[in-house]
């Protein structure tokens, strides 16, 4: 009999998110593996198209509930709290203070109270329980409150549930840069994963992490690619007219992003009018970025591009239509796009193995990113699909440049001659994670 499995999501298609990817994979495949999924997340809209569609009210007020041929769906209704609404009217830089105290407020309060905007999924999922059985829980953080749910939900009708961590909760230094909420976040996640039949997580570095306040049994279920957005984008052809080089994502104070434009605005300084873009895609430092390429590489100008986020359908495409794709280096952490990276099957260039700059702004903003766990997870997919060159510093990307281009020129096109990239995609991994529900789960 096929397994009944509640997930707890709060990113979810339609809203634009990495997070949102993950348990969507789950939604699309899981029925194929024999488990049947029930998905419980907000209402979203894209109204605004940036961040402010993450705290914009729902239309409805009603839950909605959508039987599709994966699995159901019930989205519950959103109100935006007193600080969102501010927010909305007046913008961002209106009653900062005020805004400050309301949403620290529910970050606080979510985890004594069932309040906060963030509640209308434990009540979704509460109503859905009332009626129906599952055989267990899962609840994908963050937002962490998430576990709270779930866990609550677990001894209520007793049913197990898994704790799923895209990031660390409280080892997160951005999530927990205070000692009193390091120690709120440490006591409520070790009460609330208590009683977590399982934990699962997206790479070895944040299970050594969690594994330190968290005591359960441990999985690895990697993040990857969409087999169909893929598959659809394999007949798009990459760019023979100019040499379209695309990044995808955050962009973090570790990554030496003006290094880069640096090289590329030495090749473009060196070239005449070289047929060449560099292209941003959901980045999250538009405006600083624009302004160091106006300030100090005026020469860009015109091959430099940002384009706002995208559903992860729409941006596949777009990759697809590049010849390289351009990637920071994450080191102990494996990231997400990379996985885009390889499904496209477009040539990988990371940056830097071992750059001085890149070193520098490792040890200053990310200097656990070699004291926990293999700080090679990159370099080391990359040559085992062959799907890359591993840069070891701005010299050596001087060089790669200049070679590519040649090859762009003489061919139209950059060969990628990647292997064994089907592995990692978002299928397969729901695979795993099914079978340790139908193989695991008492």
């Amino acid at each position: 009999m096929m397994k009944k499995l509640l997930i707890l999501a709060y990113d979810f298609p339609p809203y634009v998110s990495v997070g949102g990817l993950r348990p969507y994979a789950w939604h699309k495949y899981m029925k194929e593996y024999g488990v049947e999924p029930i998905v419980v997340t907000r209402q979203w809209s894209n109204k605004y198209g940036n961040e402010l569609d993450y705290i914009a009210p729902s239309e409805s007020n009603e839950t909605i509930v959508e039987e599709t041929e994966y699995g159901t769906i019930i989205r519950t209704p959103y109100k935006s709290n007193l600080a969102n609404r501010i927010m909305l009217k007046y913008g961002r830089n209106k009653f900062a203070l005020v805004r400050k105290m309301v949403t620290a407020w529910y970050e606080f309060m979510q985890f004594l109270f069932f309040v906060g905007p963030k509640s209308g999924l434990y009540r979704g999922a509460k109503e859905y329980l009332k009626k129906n059985k599952v055989d267990v829980i899962i609840a994908t953080g963050e937002p962490f409150v998430l576990f709270k749910y779930a866990s609550t939900l677990s001894k209520k009708y007793n049913i197990p549930w898994i704790a799923d961590y895209r990031d660390p909760w409280s080892q997160n230094k951005n999530r927990s840069n205070m000692e009193f909420k390091r120690k709120w976040n440490e006591h409520f996640e070790k009460k609330f994963t208590n009683n977590a039949q399982y934990v699962t997580t997206v790479g070895e570095s944040f299970k050594i992490q969690i594994e330190t306040l968290v005591k359960s049994q441990f999985y690895i279920i990697n993040n990857g690619f969409d087999s169909e957005s893929v598959e659809k984008a394999s007949k798009i052809q990459q760019s023979n007219d100019i040499l379209r080089i695309a990044f995808v994502g955050r962009i973090y104070k570790w990554h030496p992003v003006e290094c880069v434009l640096e090289v590329f605005a030495n090749f473009i300084k060196s070239h005449n009018n070289p047929k060449i873009e560099l292209n941003f895609y959901g980045i999250n430092i538009e405006n600083e970025l624009k302004g160091l390429v106006n300030a100090k590489y005026p020469c860009l100008i015109g091959h430099v591009n940002i384009y706002n986020k995208m559903p992860n359908d729409k941006l596949i495409e777009c990759l697809a239509k590049h010849n390289l794709m351009l990637l920071f280096n994450y080191y102990n952490f494996m990231g997400t796009k990379i996985y885009d990276y390889l499904g496209i099957k477009r040539r990988i260039l990371l940056c830097y193995s071992n750059d001085p700059c890149a070193n520098e702004l490792k040890a200053k903003y990310y200097p656990s990113a070699t004291q926990i766990g293999n700080p090679h997870l990159q370099e080391e997919l990359i040559k085992e699909t062959k799907s890359g060159i591993i840069l070891e510093n701005k010299v050596h990307l001087e060089k790669v440049l200049e070679s590519l281009y040649e090859e762009f020129i003489e061919k139209g096109c950059i060969e990628c001659n990647s292997v064994g990239v089907e592995n990692y995609s978002r299928k397969a991994q729901t695979k795993q994670l099914a079978d340790i529900i139908k193989n695991n789960i008492r």
